[in-house]
């Protein structure tokens, strides 16, 4: 297996698909060269059951649970400000942005991690159905799905 190759095909995709999941820009880069390092080590246990970025994916879903285990929590995302935006605008974007992710945190799976994929790890349809080893459409609905039931819930308020 050419690792050089793995890697460079599929560095940003995993990045993203951690970051996801933890939404810390410096633990997402360290778990990404944790999996490669995973990967080539160990080589073998890649029997082609599944694609090559399902396979990295795994690895990667391993190593951010046994992060999460670790550290117990996960620091929050820096976020910068632009100079020239309304501090009211900014404020009322950060209250429904905060809503969004509480309503998130409370969404039953696959919606909560579909909806992540999507919108935070800007994967594709098709690679968050080959992700959980289904269909694009099947990744489009569920999404859509997600989308919904985030909209009610900010309705109910």
């Amino acid at each position: 297996m050419d690792f050089e190759k793995l890697y460079n095909m599929y560095y940003m995709e995993v990045y993203s698909y951690v970051l996801t999941r933890i939404k810390n820009s410096h633990m997402a880069e360290e778990i990404t060269q944790k999996t490669f390092y995973k990967a080539m080590i160990s080589g073998n246990s890649f029997h082609g059951q599944s694609g090559e970025f399902t396979w990295l994916c795994a690895i990667a879903k391993n190593l951010v649970y046994d992060t999460m285990r670790h550290y117990g929590h996960f620091g929050e995302t820096d976020m910068e400000v632009p100079d020239k935006m309304n501090i009211e605008h900014v404020v009322e974007e950060e209250d429904s942005a905060l809503r969004i992710h509480q309503i998130l945190h409370t969404l039953e799976e696959p919606y909560k991690e579909v909806f992540q994929l999507r919108v935070f790890g800007e994967l594709s349809f098709k690679k968050i159905g080959t992700i959980f080893e289904k269909t694009e459409n099947w990744a489009r609905v569920t999404y859509h799905r997600a989308r919904l039931k985030i909209l009610e819930r900010m309705d109910e308020e």
